[in-house]
Formats: C-alpha cells, sequence, structure tokens
C-alpha cells in the first residue's frame, strides 16, 4: 500500500469514527445530558451554546461539567452529573447570569428551571418495599411541591404503612437533588431524571 492510500485511510477510518461519536450522542441514551438551569429545550440550547464555559467557571457547587469527547457533538457543552453533585438551585443564578448567549435565560426562583424531571424505579426503591425511607423527599428544594409522600398500607399487615415518594413532573425542577442524596447505592440507583433531550426525543 502506498503511503498516500494509507494516509488517506487512516484519515477516511477517523472521519468514520467521528461520525459514529456524533450519532451516538444524538441517538444514544447515555447523551441525554442533565443540562444547567434556564435551558429551554435541547435543540434551543443547543443552537446558541457556544462552550465558552463560563457557566462552569461561575457555578459556586461545581454541579456543572463538561460533556467529554465520547459525547461527540455535545462534547465540551455543559451538563451536570447529578449523582455526583447536583444543581443547587441558586437563588441568584449565576451561571445564567454569565451566559453571553441566552442559550440558558428566563429564571427568577427556584420554581423557573424545567432541566427535566425526576422518574423513580419502585422495583428498586427501598420505600415502595416498605422500608421506612424519605431522603429524596426531605432533600427536595421544592418538598411538598415537586415530590410529596403517599401514605400506603403495608399489604398484610393492618399496623404498618409505607411511605411512598410521588413525583410532580409539572413542578419538579429537574435539579437532581434527589438522585445525588438517594441512599441506594450503585449500581442501580431507583431516582433519575428524565431530561429534556429524553422527553424530546420520543
Amino acid at each position: 500500500m502506498s503511503r498516500a492510500k494509507l494516509v488517506a485511510g487512516i484519515a477516511a477510518g477517523i472521519v468514520a469514527l467521528e461520525g459514529a461519536f456524533s450519532l451516538a450522542a444524538t441517538h444514544d441514551k447515555s447523551s441525554y445530558l442533565l443540562r444547567p438551569p434556564g435551558v429551554q429545550s435541547e435543540g434551543d440550547f443547543r443552537s446558541r451554546c457556544i462552550a465558552c464555559g463560563k457557566c462552569i467557571e461561575a457555578c459556586p457547587y461545581r454541579a456543572l461539567d463538561v460533556a467529554g469527547p465520547m459525547q461527540g457533538a455535545l462534547s465540551g457543552t455543559p451538563c451536570i452529573d447529578a449523582r455526583e453533585q447536583a444543581c443547587r438551585l441558586c437563588s441568584d443564578y449565576p451561571c445564567v447570569a454569565v451566559c453571553p448567549t441566552g442559550a440558558i435565560r428566563d429564571v427568577a426562583d427556584k420554581h423557573d428551571p424545567r432541566m427535566g424531571y425526576a422518574k423513580i424505579d419502585e422495583n428498586v426503591c427501598i420505600a415502595y418495599q416498605g422500608y421506612r425511607c424519605e431522603v429524596c423527599y426531605r432533600v427536595c428544594p421544592l418538598i411538598d411541591e415537586a415530590i410529596t409522600i403517599d401514605f400506603q398500607q403495608l399489604e398484610n399487615d393492618g399496623i404498618h404503612t409505607k411511605f411512598v415518594p410521588q413525583i410532580n413532573r409539572d413542578i419538579c425542577t429537574g435539579c437532581g437533588l434527589c438522585v445525588q442524596r438517594c441512599a441506594v447505592s450503585e449500581p442501580h440507583v431507583p431516582i433519575r431524571i428524565v431530561t429534556l433531550a429524553e422527553q424530546e426525543a420520543v
């Protein structure tokens, strides 16, 4: 094989690999990134965000991070790993204040963000199994609004009650504090955030 053909082959392989990463970032569930507060939709965010990193620098809790190279076209954009560090819904939203393009905008108080909504796997959540746990409920910044407790009688037990968390997806901001503080360890945390990108892909 000539040197020119070898170089061309390598270049084609790189282009194909980049295309595969980009395709994965568009369609794979792993690319359903949890975005900063103030994102209006994933499509609007992608069209505006220039990956400048100012929102990441402004976050006082270091909740915002950079999407890695495996996210293809989304690489370099801000995202949140809720299990690692959730959004705290700051009263002054410093991340929004520094955004130069309006990719994140229009938030005034803790009810405004719509990053997604929490979803509970009832088969894994220990509260649904009858164990007393109110962690997600207690840490919710919109307690008794986004998360409430439903008191259910235990089957075949006339004395004890289950304290079952219920998510109001119309109020939940998707901040992820419930995910971060969930008492159940990996590999299967029973609560997760259904992101804007995931909702838009349905």
